[in-house]
């Protein structure tokens, strides 16, 4: 199944600028990398951010968000986030700046 495009725009939007951003194809879905380290994506059950586990449950308490689930077990530190929570303008800028954060603190590949 493929990934919803419009939230990739989004992202693609948010994202627009900032040095070190690219896009990867993986796991079916879209993956934004900063300088090689993911920070976020979209998949075919909407969008992910990886806030480290640090963040995650600052990530946890926004509305629409949850544990992010590949095969039926919580990934730590991702964070899924329903369709209106990425609708809010200010949920998914919270979400990318604790995602924006966390590849911050780790090194470029």
């Amino acid at each position: 199944m493929a990934y919803d495009q419009g939230l990739a725009e989004l992202l693609r939007d948010d994202l627009d600028g900032r040095p070190g951003i690219s896009e990867q194809e993986m796991f079916g879905g879209l993956a934004f990398m900063l300088f090689g380290n993911m920070l976020c994506g979209v998949t075919s059950h909407g969008a992910m951010f990886r806030v480290g586990k640090d963040r995650q449950a600052e990530a946890m308490e926004i509305p629409g968000t949850g544990p992010m689930e590949f095969t039926g077990k919580p990934m730590g530190g991702m964070v899924s986030a329903s369709d209106e929570t990425m609708a809010d303008e200010e949920a998914r800028g919270t979400l990318l700046a604790l995602a924006l954060a966390h590849a911050e603190d780790l090194p470029a590949k």
